[in-house]
Formats: C-alpha cells, structure tokens, sequence
C-alpha cells in the first residue's frame, strides 16, 4: 500500500510564495506520475502540475511560470511563487502506477492566498 502526506500549506498573502511537499511510503511499482491537483470550496477538483517518471512536466495554464513541480526519490514538490488569491484550494498530491493502473491520493494541505 502506498501513502502519501502532504505539507506545507498555509496563509499566504498575495504576491508571496509557499513550497509544498508530499512524502511517498510504500511499496511503489511501476510508477507512472506525480501530480498535484487543487480543488477550491464549490468547485471540481483540477490538475495543477504533473512530473512523469522520466522526468517530463506538465502545468496547468492558470499557473505556467509561477509554479515547479519536482521530486527527490521519493517525495513531491511544488514551488508556487506570485500566489493570487485564486490559487486559494485544498493541494492534494497523486501518484499513479501503470501496472496495476493504480491512483493514490494524499490527505490535503489548504493554502490560502489573502491580504
């Protein structure tokens, strides 16, 4: 089983940053993603940015050039700079395998963008 912790989040004011981190334990095969995604009070759950296993990343358009998704073995990173108060949600981190195909899901960590 896989589990995943995210940390990290907190108030922040316009214009700052944050730095969250997600903790990966377990037996993990065949990994295929990281992601982290956000889901603001009223509304779905989006993709923010994803790193594949290669290394490739991917960011949603809302937060290209503020936003870098990394990782170090076995932890998730996502630095946010110029935080708007939409960026306001709950940041989840996932992680998927391939075989099985496979979706893990950490607790959540608010952030909160507001003067």
């Amino acid at each position: 089983q896989v589990q995943l912790v995210e940390s990290g989040g907190g108030l922040v004011q316009p214009g700052g940053s944050l730095r969250l981190s997600c903790a990966a334990s377990g037996s993990i095969f065949s990994l295929n993603a990281m992601n982290w995604y956000r889901q603001a009070p009223g509304k779905q759950r989006e993709l923010v940015a994803r790193i594949s296993s290669g290394g490739s990343t991917n960011y949603a358009d809302s937060v290209k050039g503020r936003v870098t998704i990394s990782r170090d073995n076995a932890k998730l990173y996502l630095q946010m700079n110029s935080l708007k108060p939409e960026d306001t949600a709950v940041y989840y981190c996932s992680l998927n395998t391939y075989n099985p195909v496979r979706t893990y899901w950490g607790q959540g960590t608010q952030v909160t963008v507001s003067a």
